[in-house]
Formats: structure tokens, sequence, C-alpha cells
């Protein structure tokens, strides 16, 4: 294993748990990300249980549960001598008599997944010998996460796309060019970190009616409007763009549901305050879907609400939301 050649936190994983397996023997090795209730595998060295990136498991059901709060061991070559590891829900799911656990850190201290193995045969005692190996490689994945989030904070690809060839002439948001590569670009940091994100979809009702009667000019004017509300709104990371016409969207990066809940509340209250009609929906990023399906979620809830209501421009904001 050449540390040298690292270019990323997943090829630094992709090579320790390759390590660990010819090291270890255990049938399976893992990297995963713990959200909220979900236990999300990101990467995998598997040869035997079938569980591939993208597979979630219920956190408070994994042995790492109990290893990170200090109330099992980290190497378990028996695991049915360890009480809280015998009764586990996940060891009735998978045959599990051996395991190997440690937590991976963000800097500030917090969990951020762990490095784990299991295997469905017991594992010689002598094992528990070699803790250090698996407490120094796991600080060691811990430290590279640790700089690649700090270089990625920002977000480099918004920046980059920050020209003119990517912004909408008469709202200043990107535009779906931009928007096509940027959650395409959103979409692989999910992938290799875990991060859970949200897509919105948001339309103006009744913006025909408005260029109809009252002329374009006036109906440019909304939109302009409703981006600015957009803008106003959504948290400074967020990316907003207009894929068109009154649609807009909102790719809400490293954000939960619960956030997501109270984005959506704010999005509501802000178009309310500028007696803006409009429709929209939302969809969470699933792990083993990703953000392209969030976004065709979204977007069909959004045109089912559309289709259902019909409402003049100081009409009621109705909302139709899918936390998929």
């Amino acid at each position: 294993m050449n540390t040298i050649n690292f270019k990323n936190f997943e090829e630094a994983g992709q090579a320790i748990l390759q390590f660990l397996h010819k090291r270890f023997g255990f049938d399976l090795w893992m990297i995963t990300r713990v959200e909220g209730k979900d236990w999300i595998v990101l990467q995998s060295e598997d040869h035997g249980y079938d569980i591939k990136p993208g597979h979630v498991f219920k956190w408070a059901d994994s042995f790492c549960s109990h290893m990170v709060k200090g109330k099992a061991p980290k190497i378990a070559p028996h695991c049915e001598d360890i009480p809280l590891y015998a009764t586990a829900p996940i060891s009735q799911q998978v045959s599990i008599k051996s395991y190997i656990g440690q937590p991976i850190l963000n800097e500030d201290g917090s969990l951020f997944g762990t490095l784990c193995a299991i295997d469905p045969h017991p594992k010689p005692e002598t094992i528990v010998q070699d803790i250090e190996i698996i407490e120094l490689l796991g600080n060691l994945l811990s430290k590279i996460l640790q700089a690649e989030l700090r270089q990625n904070q920002q977000f480099s690809e918004v920046k980059r796309l920050k020209t003119k060839a990517f912004r909408d002439g008469l709202t200043g948001l990107y535009n779906r060019r931009a928007w096509d590569e940027l959650i395409s670009k959103e979409e692989e940091r999910c992938k290799r970190y875990g991060h859970s994100a949200a897509v919105f979809f948001i339309d103006i009702n009744n913006l025909k009616e408005v260029n109809d009667n009252l002329g374009h000019v006036v109906g440019d004017h909304l939109i302009q409007q409703a981006a600015n509300v957009l803008s106003d709104t959504v948290r400074s990371n967020d990316i907003v763009a207009r894929l068109g016409g009154d649609e807009f969207v909102i790719l809400s990066v490293e954000n939960n549901k619960t956030g997501a809940e109270r984005l959506l509340k704010r999005i509501i209250d802000a178009f309310a305050q500028a007696k803006i009609s409009i429709a929209i929906g939302f969809s969470m990023r699933h792990p083993a879907r990703g953000l392209l399906f969030a976004a065709e979620q979204a977007d069909k809830k959004m045109f089912e609400h559309k289709r259902q209501f019909k409402f003049d421009l100081k009409s009621d904001i109705r909302v139709v939301t899918s936390g998929s």
C-alpha cells in the first residue's frame, strides 16, 4: 500500500480496504457514512456478502453503533461472546461471527462514519493484537477526509462555473447548462462522502396569463422577482438555477430532510410575502438512486400539483413535497 499515490479519500479508501482484506481475510470490509438514522456504505471490499456502495442500513442496528460509544470492542474474534453484538438486529439479517470496527471522524471530532469488517466465521484471538493497525488506518482515513473536505468546502465547481456562458441572462442565476454540470458534479461528491442533498423544483403559477394580459415586460419582471426571492431565501452554499420560462430549481447541498423541510417553509413564506403564487415539489437524494432520480421526483411532484390546481396571482401557495 503506497500512500504517495493517494489522490483523494476514495482512492485511499480503496487501497486500505484491499490491504486489510489481504492482511486479515475478512469477507467484507466497508467504509461507511452515518447520516441521521442511516448507515450508508460508501466503499466495500466484498467477498461473499453482496454488499455494494449505496446500500443503506439502520445505524442503530449495527455493531458499529455500539463500538463508537465504547460499549463494545473494536475487534471481536467471536461476536457471540459479546452480548451487544450477539443481540444486534443486523446479526439477524446477515451472518456475522467476527467483527472489526474503527470510527472515522470529522475535523471537529464528530462522527463521519466507520471503517469496519465482518466475517461469517470466528477468527483467532490473536487478531486483537493488531488493533494498532486498525486504529492507524482509521485515523489516516480521517485525516485524508478532513483535508479533502476543507478543500471542497467552497464547492470549487461553483466558482469555476461563474462565467457568462453558465448564467441566465434575465435573472443572473445559473442556466440549464450549468445545472446539468453542477448536479452531475454534486452527485460525484455525494457518492464519495455520503452527503445528503435535496432538489427543489419551483414553477410560477399563471405566468402565461400575465404575459397575455399585461405583457412580457411585466412577465419578465415577475420572473426576476421570483429569482430574487429564491436567491435571498436559500442557504449560501445552495445552487439556484432557472431552467427556462417560469421554472426554477434548487440543489440544496449537504442538507438532510429536516433542513430541507425548514428551507421549504422559508421558501413558502417568502413567496407568500412577495404575493407570488408558485407550485413547488422537493425530493431527498437516496444513496441508491442518486440526485437525478431525486430531481425527476421533485419535478413530477411539482407538475402533479400544477395540473390539479389553478391559481390567480394572489391565491395561496400550494405545496407538494417528496421526502423519498
